[in-house]
């Protein structure tokens, strides 16, 4: 068998990851970004939730830590630092630590986090349009299961 190098190796796993898979890495990172604190926060930084978007050639701007936790109503300081060190250890959101008094710590998405933050508002924008029709479906089986 032929010597790898370390990039061929990471070009073969690509296509060998499977989500089906039991073993599957990808199995962890789909658990982790379903998180509905990952894709809040992810469309946050993104620029929506009342923030302005941000020049299109610059991106969205960074949010300081307690920006993104005002925006967030009822996550946690411990959620929000754990969220936030998972995506920044995914390289999916950095984080900028100013030596200011108190510190200041902003966080931005990653180009890869911009990719992940797509569909991360698409999935928000689906269930705000649908949660009315959810609910009544959610009543409907309710009344026939009751």
């Amino acid at each position: 068998m032929a010597t790898q190098t370390a990039a061929q190796r990471r070009e073969q796993a690509k296509v060998e990851y499977d989500a089906f898979l039991a073993q599957c890495p990808s199995r962890a990172l789909l658990d982790r970004i379903s998180d509905k604190w990952v894709v809040l926060v992810l469309c946050a930084l993104g620029g929506e939730g009342g923030r302005d978007e941000g020049t299109p050639a610059a991106g969205p701007a960074p949010l300081r830590y307690s920006e993104l936790a005002r925006r967030l109503a009822g996550v946690s300081q411990k959620m929000l630092t754990q969220t936030l060190r998972s995506l920044e250890r995914d390289g999916l959101v950095t984080r900028d630590v100013t030596p200011t008094v108190p510190v200041t710590v902003a966080y931005a998405l990653t180009d890869l986090g911009l990719s992940l933050r797509e569909v991360a508002q698409g999935l928000r924008v689906w269930a705000q349009a649908n949660m009315g029709e959810v609910l009544t479906n959610r009543d409907a089986y309710d009344a026939r299961t009751s």
